[in-house]
């Protein structure tokens, strides 16, 4: 499955930002030992809608900032990491607007399945 920049980024810092349990510490982050194509279907279809509606409803907040960086932190902000659009690196009012918005997607958490594939 093609996927587009924005989209790819989100998955490629849900996989970085997600360790995999497999121990008492947590185990060790997804992309250690997955990628993109572990992904379920299920799942990249799910990311893709969130990252298409969070572009449309926060179009012009979001054409202040580089796309990639924005799928990065789009990620990051809804799901509560200590980074994200609030850090900094956006201004304000955008910053503050865009960690609203992200917030209201809730919170997504990525596990590994029994068949190998990671789902949400």
């Amino acid at each position: 499955m093609k996927l587009d920049a924005f989209v790819e980024q989100y998955l490629i810092t849900a996989l970085w930002s997600t360790n995999d349990e497999s121990d008492e510490r947590g185990g060790e982050p997804l992309d250690k030992n997955y990628d993109l194509s572990d992904i379920a279907e299920e799942t990249i279809n799910k990311a893709i809608e969130d990252c298409k509606r969070f572009r449309e409803e926060n179009a012009e907040d979001l054409s202040i900032g580089e796309e990639t960086h924005a799928a990065h932190d789009f990620w990051l902000t809804r799901n509560g990491h200590g980074a994200g659009f609030w850090d900094g690196d956006w201004p304000e009012p955008q910053a503050s607007r865009l960690t609203a918005a992200c917030k209201a997607f809730g919170e997504v958490d990525l596990y590994v399945g029994d068949d190998g594939k990671i789902y949400s």
